[in-house]
C-alpha cells in the first residue's frame, strides 16, 4: 500500500508540476500555499505586511535592532561553546580546527539566518544584505559536492578522522538541519530574489533522495526532530520540482515502517495510526507541522485524520494555559497504564499523561512551543477554521515571547508555570533565568526570533474570494490579488492591551469581496461598525465573521474586542492547579512576582478573591510599555514549615494584601524573582 501511495504522490506532483512555472513566482508567503490544492487559504507574499505602531511594531524593532544582531555576534565568537559560524568556516577550509557544539548547531544557525532574511524582506537594509551574502558564500563553500552539508561529519572528514560518518545515528541531527536550509533557502529566496541559498538547499535535497533510495531499514530512524518535512515541501512549493515532495513522502512513510520504534520520536506507532500526542514535544510538533504540509499538496487524508485526533488531545488535555507543550522534563510511556514493564520506555522534554500539567517542574520548551505554533498555522491554512488561530495567539503571546527577554538578548530554553526560591532542587534549565547564552541547546534563541521577525506574515491570508484577519496589530498591508487587483488596508490598534481595531481599506476590488475577521473564543460579546453604522447580523465567538459586499476606498471597519479580565480554572483532573485560577485578560496570560509584593511575603500566601475589582495600569519594563493589572488579595496566615510536611490549618485570620500582576512573557526581566500563573481561589 506505501508502494502504492508513493507512486500515486510521484504522478500527481509531475502531473501539477508540468501544468505550473518551473520555479513559483519570488512573491510568496513564508509558507507559500497559493497554488496548494488542499489548502483553503495561502498567506500574503513576504514583505506585503509592514508594522506601523502598537505592541508588535515594539517587538520587531527590538528584534532588528537588538535579537538578530546579538545573536550574530553570539553565533560568530569562535570562543562561545558553540561557535557556530567557525563550523562553517572550518568545513569551507577557511580556518582550522575541530568541531565545537552540539550536532544540531547547524540548523540552528540556519534558523538564524532565516530571521535575517524575514527582517530583510520588510526593510531592505543593505547591511543585512551584505551580511547575509557573506555567511551564505561561506555556507556554499563548506558544502560537498555531493551536496551533503552537516559541519560535524564535514570537520572530521577534513581532519582525517573516520569516528564521523554520514547519517549514522539518530542523533545526529543531519535530516534536521538541512531541514532548516531548506527553509531558510526559502525565505530568504523570497525576500531577495538570490538563488544562491535555494542551489544548495536543492543540492542537500539532491543528496537525501539519492541516500534514501538506497538506504538501509536499520537507518530509517536517522530522521530524528523532523524540520526536513516542512523543508522539504517548502522546496518543492518553491521550485515545483516533483520530487522533493516525493521526497517527503517516502520519509513519512519511512519511519512508518520503523520496527521497534519509540515513543519519544513518535515512531513506536505509525504515525497514520496515531490519535494521541506522546513523546519529545518539540519533535511530535514538528512532525504534525510537516504532515500538515504533506496533505496540503496531496490531499491524503490518512495524514490529516490523525491531525485532527491528535490536535484535540492536545488542547483538550495536555496543553497549559499559556499554549505551552510537553509538560516532563523526564518521564516514562505508557505511564502506569500497562501491566507489560518491558514496554515502558524513558522519554524526556515530553509530552506526559492526559491533565499531567505540573508548574515547578513544567519543561514547556520555547521550541516546542514554536512547533505549536507551525502546527496550527498549518491548520489554519487547510480549513479556515478559527480554533487554530486562537491556539497560534495564545502560544504567541505567552509560551513563544516568554521565551526571550524584552530587550532580545536573553532567554529562557524552559517555560515553568511556577518559580519559587524555596524549591529544594534544581532543575537543568531553570537554574539560570533568562540566560544570555544557553551553552548547552541553543536551539530556542534563534527560534524565537525568527518567529518574531516572521508574525507580520502570519497576520492574514488569502482565499478566492476574501481576506482574513487571523490576527491583530498597528500595520499597513499594499498585496495583489490572484487576478492582478491591488488590495491595499491599514490597520490601527493598541491590540493586545486594547481590543479597539480600526481597519481602512485603501484599495479595493470593484467585484464583491468578503473580509474576514477573526472573533476570538475568549471575546463574548464583539461589535462591528461599518462606516460609522452598526453591523446587526450574528457575531459568535470562536469564529470568522465574513462581511462580503462591493467596498469602496476609505470604507472603516471598526472591530470591538472587549477584554474583561477573566479568572481561569482548569479541568479538575488537572491536579496541579485544583482550587487555583489564573488570571487572563484577551489573549495574555498573567502572573504574580515577589518583586511585586512587600518585602517578607511569600507568593505562595497570595489568594485571588472573587469579588474583586481589577484596575488596568500601563508601566514600562525594560523601555517596554506593559498592561499590568492591579487587585485586592488575600494573604493567607504564614506556616512555619521548616522541617514539617503537613500541618494543620491555621486559626489566624488573612490579611488583605494589594497585588500587581504582569504578562506571563514578561517574567524575569525584573530578576530572578519567585513567580506564579496559578493562584489559590477564595470564591466567597
Amino acid at each position: 500500500m506505501k508502494i502504492i501511495r508513493l507512486f500515486t504522490v510521484t504522478c500527481f506532483v509531475v502531473f501539477v508540476s508540468f501544468f505550473c512555472n518551473k520555479v513559483v513566482a519570488q512573491a510568496a508567503g513564508i509558507t507559500n500555499t497559493s497554488v496548494s490544492p488542499y489548502a483553503k487559504l495561502h498567506s500574503v507574499p513576504m514583505g506585503d505586511v509592514k508594522w506601523t505602531n502598537g505592541f508588535w511594531a515594539d517587538r520587531f524593532q527590538v528584534c532588528k535592532d537588538s535579537m538578530i544582531l546579538n545573536m550574530w555576534q553570539l553565533l560568530d565568537n569562535p570562543d562561545t561553546l558553540h561557535h557556530a559560524f567557525r563550523n562553517f568556516q572550518i568545513a569551507a577550509g577557511l580556518a582550522s580546527g575541530n568541531h565545537y557544539g552540539a550536532p544540531f548547531m547547524d540548523g540552528d544557525f540556519y534558523k538564524w539566518l532565516e530571521s535575517v532574511a524575514a527582517i530583510y524582506s520588510v526593510t531592505k537594509s543593505k547591511r543585512l544584505d551584505s551580511l547575509m551574502t557573506y555567511v551564505i558564500n561561506v555556507i556554499v563553500k563548506a558544502q560537498r559536492k555531493d551536496g551533503y552539508i552537516h559541519t560535524p561529519v564535514l570537520i572530521a572528514e577534513k581532519n582525517n578522522d573516520i569516528s564521523q560518518k554520514e547519517l549514522q545515528t539518530n542523533l545526529s541531527f543531519e535530516d534536521y538541519n538541512m531541514g532548516h536550509l531548506m527553509t531558510a533557502a526559502c525565505v530568504y529566496y523570497r525576500a531577495t530574489g538570490k538563488k544562491s541559498l535555494l542551489n544548495a538547499a536543492e543540492k542537500a535535497a539532491d543528496f537525501l533522495s539519492n541516500y534514501y533510495k538506497i538506504i538501509p531499514s536499520g537507518l530509517a530512524r536517522t530522521a530524528i526532530c523532523p524540520s526536513h518535512y516542512m523543508g522539504l515541501v517548502e522546496l518543492y512549493r518553491t521550485t515545483r520540482d516533483p520530487k522533493y515532495l516525493a521526497l517527503a513522502e517516502r520519509l513519512l512513510n519511512l519511519r512508518d515502517s520503523v520496527k521497534n520504534g519509540a515513543d519519544q520520536n513518535q515512531d513506536r506507532i505509525p504515525f497514520r495510526q496515531q490519535t494521541r500526542a506522546m513523546g519529545h514535544a518539540v519533535r511530535a510538533n514538528y512532525l504534525y507541522a510537516g504532515a500538515a504540509d504533506l496533505y496540503m499538496e496531496t490531499g491524503d487524508k490518512t495524514l490529516l485524520n490523525p491531525l485532527m485526533k491528535i490536535w484535540k488531545d492536545v488542547v483538550y488535555r495536555k496543553m497549559y494555559i499559556t499554549g505551552g507543550c510537553g509538560a516532563l522534563y523526564d518521564g516514562v510511556s505508557p505511564d502506569g497504564t500497562t501491566y507489560d514493564q518491558a514496554s515502558i520506555q524513558q522519554v524526556h522534554q515530553a509530552y506526559g499523561r492526559d491533565y499531567q500539567l505540573p508548574n515547578f517542574t513544567a519543561h514547556d520548551e520555547t521550541c516546542a512551543n514554536i512547533g505549536n505554533v507551525l502546527w496550527n498555522w498549518r491548520m489554519l491554512q487547510i480549513t479556515g477554521n478559527e480554533k487554530y488561530a486562537d491556539v497560534m495567539e495564545l502560544a504567541l503571546y505567552n509560551s513563544v515571547l516568554s521565551g526571550i527577554s524584552l530587550n532580545g538578548k536573553s532567554f529562557l530554553y524552559s517555560n515553568p508555570l511556577a518559580f519559587n526560591k524555596l524549591v529544594p532542587f534544581h532543575l537543568r534549565w531553570t537554574s539560570k533565568i533568562r540566560d544570555p547564552y544557553i551553552g548547552l541547546s541553543f536551539c530556542c534563541p534563534p527560534n524565537v526570533v525568527r518567529t518574531i521577525a516572521e508574525v507580520n506574515d502570519y497576520l492574514y491570508s488569502l482565499c478566492e474570494d476574501g481576506i482574513y484577519f487571523n490576527l491583530y496589530g498597528g500595520n499597513q498591508l499594499s498585496t495583489k490579488l490572484k487576478d492582478g487587483t491591488t488590495l491595499e488596508l491599514s490597520e490601527t490598534t493598541n491590540y493586545p492591551w486594547d481590543g479597539n481595531i480600526a481597519i481602512v481599506l485603501k484599495k479595493v476590488p470593484k467585484r464583491a469581496y468578503c473580509v474576514c475577521l477573526r472573533i476570538p473564543q475568549w471575546c463574548e460579546s464583539a461589535s462591528i461598525k461599518i462606516n460609522g453604522k452598526n453591523y446587526n447580523e450574528p457575531i459568535h465567538s470562536g469564529s470568522y465573521v465574513k462581511i462580503n459586499r462591493v467596498w469602496q476606498a476609505k470604507d472603516k471597519i471598526e472591530l470591538s474586542l472587549p477584554m474583561p479580565v477573566k479568572l481561569m480554572q482548569s479541568n479538575p483532573l488537572v491536579e496541579n492547579t485544583r482550587n487555583q485560577v489564573a488570571i487572563k485578560r484577551g489573549p495574555i496570560v498573567y502572573c504574580l512576582e515577589s518583586v511585586d509584593l512587600p518585602l517578607g511575603d511569600n507568593i505562595l500566601n497570595v489568594a485571588i478573591d472573587k469579588n474583586e475589582q481589577w484596575k488596568k495600569d500601563m508601566i514600562q519594563m525594560n523601555n517596554t510599555p506593559i498592561l499590568s493589572l492591579k487587585t485586592n488579595a488575600t494573604l493567607l496566615p504564614r506556616q512555619n514549615w521548616s522541617n514539617a510536611l503537613y500541618h494543620s490549618v491555621s486559626e489566624k485570620k488573612s490579611t488583605p494584601i494589594s497585588i500587581r500582576m504582569v504578562p506571563y512573557f514578561s517574567w524575569a526581566n525584573r530578576g530572578k524573582d519567585d513567580m506564579t500563573v496559578w493562584m489559590p481561589f477564595r470564591g466567597n
